[in-house]
C-alpha cells in the first residue's frame, strides 16, 4: 500500500522560508516517475505548483511559484522536498505531495495538467502572515 506523508508545514511571516518533505512508503521514487506538490487554499481549486522527474533534470513550476520554490527528491531516502523561499500571504494553503506510476519517458512531462498522479498525501498546512 502506497503512503505519502508530508511534513514541514507551519506558520511563517512574509518573506520567510519553509521546507516541506514528503516521505514515501510502498512506492519507489524513480527517475522514470513523477512526483509533485499541489496546494489548495480555502475556496479555491487545487493547484499543481511543482513537479520533478528524470533524476531532477525535468522540473515543472507554476508561474505563481517560479523563482521562489524549488522541488527536489532523494530517491535513496524515498523523500521529496519543496523548498519555499520569499513566502507571501497568498501562499497560504494546504500543501499536498503526490506521486504517479506512469513512465515519465512515455508521457514526456511531469506537468500536473498532463501527467496523472494516483497517490496523495494527507497534506500539511502552510500559513504566511503579512
Amino acid at each position: 500500500q502506497v503512503q505519502l506523508v508530508e511534513s514541514g508545514g507551519g506558520s511563517v511571516q512574509a518573506g520567510g522560508s519553509l521546507r516541506l518533505s514528503c516521505t514515501a512508503s510502498g512506492y519507489t521514487l524513480s527517475s522514470r516517475k513523477c512526483m509533485a506538490w499541489f496546494r489548495q487554499a480555502p475556496g479555491k481549486e487545487r493547484e499543481g505548483i511543482a513537479a520533478i522527474s528524470a533524476g531532477g533534470s525535468s522540473t515543472y513550476y507554476a508561474d505563481s511559484v517560479k523563482g521562489r520554490f524549488t522541488i527536489s527528491q532523494d530517491n535513496a531516502k524515498r523523500t521529496g522536498y519543496l523548498q519555499m523561499n520569499s513566502l507571501k500571504p497568498e501562499d497560504t494553503a494546504m500543501y499536498f505531495c503526490a506521486a504517479g506510476q506512469s513512465d515519465f519517458f512515455n508521457v514526456g512531462t511531469c506537468d500536473p495538467a498532463r501527467y496523472e498522479y494516483q497517490y496523495w498525501g494527507q497534506g500539511t498546512q502552510v500559513t504566511v502572515s503579512s
